[in-house]
């Protein structure tokens, strides 16, 4: 591989099929942004304390969403939906265009064994990806990338 030119240079597919793996399993860390805890909150009528007494937890000075006993996310409903799906953190939107993910074919590869939407539906460009694996990319942006997306697909 060239120098400065990642692995994924020719893009990655990946839609999403709702199937709620990636919000399943053994415990894990949902991180919030205060934005991202901010929203949420607004959008489930509590006031900001409230939704941190009830569904966050601090990891050092991190927070995190709690899980449920045996590790799913404390917003998964029972037929396996997201019942914050429009105002969800930042770490799910991205959702897999993580740096951990997008690191190596490798890393690709395994998350793909449990996420059947990888590498399936429409082509995401690198400049996309690595807009989306970036912290510094507003939420704005993020969401505009993944609509025209949607739209594409």
């Amino acid at each position: 591989m060239t120098p400065g030119v990642s692995w994924y240079a020719e893009g990655l597919r990946f839609s999403c099929t709702a199937c709620g793996n990636c919000c399943t399993g053994p415990q894990g860390y949902v991180w919030l942004s205060p934005r991202d805890e901010a929203a949420v909150a607004e959008w489930m009528g509590l006031d900001p304390a409230a939704f941190r007494r009830r569904y966050v937890r601090l990891v050092g000075p991190h927070l995190c969403l709690v899980d449920k006993p045996g590790g799913d996310c404390i917003f998964l409903t029972e037929d396996r939906r997201c019942s914050i799906h429009p105002v969800k953190p930042r770490q799910c939107l991205t959702y897999p265009f993580w740096p951990r993910i997008v690191g190596t074919r490798k890393t690709w590869a395994e998350e793909g064994e449990g996420c059947p939407g990888m590498d399936a539906g429409p082509l995401w460009k690198a400049e996309e990806i690595d807009a989306l694996s970036s912290q510094e990319t507003p939420r704005e942006l993020l969401c505009r990338i993944i609509e025209r997306k949607r739209a594409d697909a």
